[in-house]
């Protein structure tokens, strides 16, 4: 009996890791191969416009590379892969999952993890932007199946939640790289200090409704200082989330579209001999039974 994925296509059975687990569960996740370019212009197709409802400004202080877009301007900002979201909720996120995103920002993540079977609850600060992610979701998913957004400050919000999660997948703020409003609590206009503490204690929150056996995972980047020093923002994420109790249980290193990267990197090397960043940490933590 043919068996056909969630657009209709023929599911072609081949007993190849890519077909098992979609892509092979490797330290590296490749989004330059073709497989990965393909499935991404499958979701794209259904209609994702996580940009919408983001009027984001570029820190011009700092000098960071954050990798979800080759550059930034105030019009082009950084938009989540919906293939890694296909990816990260099929290898740790039990079936038919609940998922509990603390840093929502646009629709993909939600749109994703709804039209996978998942169950996903996202919060964001900025009401511009859930109202733009309902939208969206109206156009692309039934009614009955809507991914349930919350907005305001993560950490109050949290202290408000009696429910338990099977997964936590986010994608935070780089610190102040893009800074989204003025709003209070929001902590991508925090100084590094600030920034810390309120994420420190939104990672705990979190985990706090994350099921025993469950897993976490926080898809990062490092970023630079006004010096230029890199600011440690991986491994301060690392030990945020082992101080609360959770394992450090796989490093994945997501490899981006190379871009204009070979132009600029020569530029920047020779000048300061800082190697261009191509890549996000995508890491993943278990909580103990």
């Amino acid at each position: 009996m043919k068996e056909f994925d969630l657009f209709g296509n023929e599911i072609i059975k081949d007993p190849i890791l890519r077909d098992r687990f979609i892509e092979p569960p490797f330290s590296i996740l490749d989004t330059k191969s073709g497989s990965w370019q393909s499935r991404k212009k499958v979701w794209q197709g259904i209609g994702i416009k996580s940009e919408i409802g983001r009027d984001v400004k570029v820190n011009a202080n700092l000098k960071p590379f954050r990798g979800k877009r080759e550059r930034f301007t105030d019009k082009q900002i950084s938009i989540f892969d919906p293939a890694l979201c296909e990816v990260v909720y099929r290898w740790f996120c039990p079936e038919s999952g609940k998922i509990l995103d603390p840093f929502a920002g646009g629709s993909v993540r939600g749109i994703v993890a709804n039209k996978l079977g998942y169950k996903y609850t996202g919060i964001d600060i900025r009401q511009e932007q859930i109202d733009n992610n309902r939208e969206q979701a109206n156009d692309i998913l039934a009614v009955n199946n809507q991914p349930n957004w919350y907005c305001g400050d993560s950490n109050q919000i949290l202290s408000g939640f009696i429910d338990n999660f099977d997964f936590v997948f986010s994608c935070p703020p780089y610190v102040n790289l893009e800074v989204y409003s003025k709003l209070e609590g929001d902590i991508s206009n925090m100084n590094y200090f600030n920034f810390m503490t309120a994420y420190k204690s939104i990672i705990k929150k979190s985990c706090c409704f994350l099921k025993p056996g469950c897993f976490a995972c926080f898809v990062v980047g490092e970023v630079r200082d006004k010096k230029g020093d890199y600011v440690g923002f991986v491994p301060d994420t690392i030990n945020a989330f082992r101080n609360c109790g959770m394992r450090f249980y796989n490093d994945i290193i997501l490899l981006n579209m190379l871009g204009n990267a070979a132009m600029r990197a020569s530029c920047i090397f020779d000048k300061s001999k800082k190697v261009v960043k191509v890549h996000q940490n995508v890491l993943v933590f278990k909580k103990d039974l």
